[in-house]
């Protein structure tokens, strides 16, 4: 069966430009293979956290995974610092990692670009991210465009451990999403919907209650014609409002169009605040009932104990194959 590894960062709100763009893809994997889901919070503090703070973000992330479709019936769930392998392993990849190399990734060059000191894992952190895939025996990475140059990175180092201890590693394919609802800031559609936007009516959060996301799309930047038209380009407010309300409901764009015909800004701005409370409603009850809950922390022990039983056994391999500890006899 094809092995498909996904992990998510635990920092920050999920927008819905987040749970459209990823979220809501996830279910669709554990339908065509083992799906493995980890919540990389050792990758969170390559940046200083508040302790507090990453301790719920982690369990609000782990509750939005099941809320939105996760089925841990189907799928592997856990926190990537309840399995040490991926700590372990990441060092022996260090091993084989170039220091030029890893100086070369973008992220790192954007991130610590005009900084006069940055932390050490800052560099080091894409070998954690490639030995988070490669314990799995991983056949496909799901990643944005942002990440293929990490699962190049992943593939180089797997072939090169390979190539000097012998066959340890699967070789993983990655897997670019279609192309899909791309959704924009509620106040300059013309950029993307961003969890660090100052401007707090201009992104919509997974958890908004229904008064916040009404008043958010009521007050969206549309234009001053009242008529509603899917034109990206001369009309991006409305058509993003079109774009949003499509890809939550299954609806086409052209049906939407002809819905709000002759209804004006009024009628269709609450017709899409209509459609997103309805979608995220019972994502948002399902999240409240599982973040506090002892059920949660049950389906997080089944899955770190899943996946340490994974992970040890190829980290193994790894340590027999690079000559570490003990021969025994």
């Amino acid at each position: 069966m094809t092995t498909i590894f996904s992990g998510v960062q635990p920092t920050g709100i999920v927008t819905l430009g987040n749970y459209l763009g990823a979220f809501k893809q996830f279910p669709a994997l554990q339908d065509a293979g083992n799906a493995i889901y980890c919540i990389v919070d050792q990758h969170a503090i390559t940046v200083p956290q508040d302790p507090k703070e990453l301790r719920q973000s982690i369990r609000n992330l782990a509750a939005t995974y099941i809320a939105t479709g996760i089925d841990p019936k189907k799928s592997t769930l856990f926190i990537q610092s309840e399995v040490p392998a991926h700590a372990q392993a990441a060092w022996m990849l260090q091993c084989v990692a170039s220091i030029g190399e890893l100086e070369r990734m973008t992220q790192f060059k954007d991130k610590s670009h005009g900084k006069e000191s940055v932390s050490a894992a800052l560099l080091t952190y894409p070998p954690l991210m490639a030995a988070d895939i490669l314990l799995y025996n991983t056949n496909i990475v799901p990643v944005g465009d942002d990440q293929k140059q990490h699962i190049e990175l992943t593939r180089d180092l797997a072939e090169r451990f390979n190539k000097r201890y012998g066959d340890v590693f699967t070789i993983p394919e990655i897997q670019l999403p279609k192309a899909g609802a791309r959704i924009k800031s509620l106040q300059e559609p013309t950029k993307k919907m961003s969890k660090s936007d100052p401007n707090t009516k201009a992104t919509i959060k997974l958890l908004d209650s229904a008064k916040e996301i009404e008043k958010k799309i009521k007050s969206a930047v549309t234009d001053s014609d009242g008529v509603v038209a899917f034109d990206v380009e001369n009309k991006p407010g409305v058509s993003n409002l079109l774009i949003i309300e499509s890809a939550l409901s299954g609806v086409a764009i052209e049906e939407l169009v002809q819905k709000y015909q002759g209804l004006g800004y009024g009628g269709f701005k609450q017709g899409v605040a209509t459609a997103v409370i309805e979608h995220l409603t019972p994502i948002q009850e399902k999240f409240y009932h599982l973040v506090e809950s002892a059920e949660l922390d049950i389906i997080l022990d089944e899955g770190a104990a899943k996946a340490n039983a994974i992970a040890s056994a190829t980290l193994k391999r790894m340590e027999e194959a690079i000559g570490l500890g003990r021969a025994r006899r």
